[in-house]
């Protein structure tokens, strides 16, 4: 081979290492962007965040007020992935929309809360009381259940996790479904005889749900919270990354310490 074309290809062979070890650096500083709501999730993620970067993972907690905007900023690529709803939400998001996003581990459970102002105890709501509820459709339907176990309310047969106060069948105390944001609940409660509120809403407003409500929902229910991430990168290293970190027993014995029962590790 004549010397010039040896120095071409040694160039060229050069060049690509160059180039390669470049690819390699630009993947191992990636910021991972991951979406939150805010209070304990947004506690959760920060503490994840200092056990990931042991593992050469860089987090971003990117707070949210609602659970909408979360997946939608997800689908579009503004996340990488979030951590903030139950399988049962992601399922309906991803049959009324379409959204191609996969749960890829969980991590915690918040049995619901129902409190109250006005009244101790169930039992001493009055007829025709003003009850919130979270309005989005899983959520709703888990209050829905809740009361009926409470033994507030009946509902249609078989209606499950779905249900609507449409499907009340019996309501002794004639309750008023008041149907809100789940996030605006726990500052409405001053103009409800008693609401719902979700765990992380709740102690975001400085409510204990182990002192403050009326009664919890059982811990082993099917509402244990997910890590999701978009289909196309379930099998990307940081994703196993993140789930590692998740799960350590540094952020298990923080779940216990920091929350006290009110927060459970669902994995």
């Amino acid at each position: 081979m004549p010397v010039n074309k040896r120095h071409f290809f040694r160039n060229a062979l050069a060049v690509a290492a160059v180039a390669t070890l470049s690819l390699v650096a630009q993947a191992q500083d990636k910021v991972i962007k991951i979406g939150v709501t805010a209070g304990p999730h947004a506690q959760l993620m920060e503490q994840v965040k200092k056990v990931a970067e042991r593992d050469g993972l860089k987090l971003q907690v990117v707070e949210f007020s609602d659970y909408v905007q979360p997946n939608a900023a997800l689908v579009s690529g503004d996340l990488d992935a979030n951590s903030y709803q139950h399988k049962p939400y992601l399922d309906a998001q991803i049959k009324d929309r379409g959204y191609k996003l996969v749960s890829v581990a969980p991590t915690v459970n918040f049995p619901i809360g129902l409190y109250s102002k006005k009244v101790k105890r169930l039992e001493d709501l009055k007829s025709g009381a003003k009850f919130g509820i979270p309005n989005d459709p899983t959520n709703g339907g888990r209050v829905l259940l809740l009361l009926q176990d409470k033994g507030l309310i009946k509902l249609k047969p078989n209606v499950g996790l779905k249900a609507t106060p449409l499907d009340v069948v019996e309501n002794p105390k004639k309750l008023r479904f008041v149907e809100l944001d789940a996030a605006q609940l726990a500052r409405s409660l001053d103009d409800l005889d008693a609401s719902a509120i979700n765990t992380n809403f709740a102690i975001a407003a400085g409510m204990s749900p182990k002192k403050d409500a009326i009664t919890l929902e059982r811990a082993d229910n099917p509402y244990v919270n997910i890590i999701v991430v978009r289909e196309a990168d379930k099998a990307q290293p940081w994703v196993a990354k993140l789930v590692k970190a998740y799960h350590s027993d540094e952020i298990r014995q923080f779940i216990d310490k920091e929350f006290k029962g009110s927060v459970a590790a669902g994995f």
